[in-house]
């Protein structure tokens, strides 16, 4: 009966240091194991912040930009390819008077096409494109622009100072040699049609180039010369906002 007893809490002892040992191995492999560890609560997700959806004006075509040039542009030195820099002179609004463009900002230009005086009489002649336009927060827009004058009887103005072109303005004008006080006329170098006279001065005045110049005159924008960038497509631009 001892013995029995005693085998029986021998017994009784190794069953009991069996679970102990396998118990304690469970929990030594689960600790090596990623993510079997004691189970903690996952952090709520964090809401993403989104930017607010920026809404674009549209500035329709044949709207006239009224620019003043920053440099002076000779068609004895230019070279196709030149970039030059015009001063936007009034603001630009949307149609329901929200401010774009306002006065100060930049339109960047490139000469596309250059003649020089010629001896037969022909006037020099410089062509030029709008391609950008810069405001003064920083931020840069494509845009496609064309030369166009300002006081031709083909725009108008609004309340606010804003030059409208009619659909009837004239595009692909060019700088001409032969202008009043040795500057330069807005017009058709082909024929030698008519143009209108533009100086250094604020606004434009009439003028005429005749069929045949006595003389060629080399053609010059200078610096501070005021005329129109008329927009060839649709431009869409955000409300502007001063950084």
């Amino acid at each position: 009966m001892k013995t029995a007893a005693r085998y029986c809490r021998w017994a009784s002892l190794l069953v009991l240091m069996v679970c102990y040992l396998g118990v304690a191995g469970t929990t030594v492999v689960n600790a090596g194991i990623p993510g079997n560890s004691t189970p903690q609560t996952n952090p709520a997700p964090q809401t993403r912040k989104t930017k607010p959806k920026v809404k674009y004006y549209r500035l329709n075509m044949n709207h006239t930009i009224h620019a003043r040039m920053g440099q002076t542009l000779r068609s004895d030195k230019a070279h196709i390819g030149d970039h030059f820099t015009t001063t936007v002179v009034d603001p630009v609004y949307s149609s329901n008077g929200i401010e774009l463009i306002p006065a100060g900002s930049t339109i960047v230009g490139r000469v596309t096409s250059v003649q020089k005086a010629q001896k037969d009489g022909k006037p020099g002649a410089i062509g030029v494109d709008f391609y950008k336009v810069k405001l003064p927060n920083g931020h840069s827009h494509l845009m496609n622009g064309s030369l166009t004058d300002l006081n031709s009887g083909k725009t108008t103005s609004d309340n606010e100072g804003t030059a409208q072109a009619k659909k009837t303005s004239k595009r692909n004008l060019k700088f001409i040699g032969g202008g009043a006080a040795g500057g330069a006329v807005i017009g058709a170098i082909a024929g030698g049609g008519k143009g209108l006279a533009i100086g250094a001065g604020v606004g434009a005045i009439g003028g005429f180039i005749g069929k045949k110049l006595r003389k060629g005159a080399e053609a010059e924008v200078k610096e501070g010369t005021e005329f129109g960038v008329i927009l060839n497509q649709n431009l869409s631009l955000p409300a502007y906002k001063p950084s």
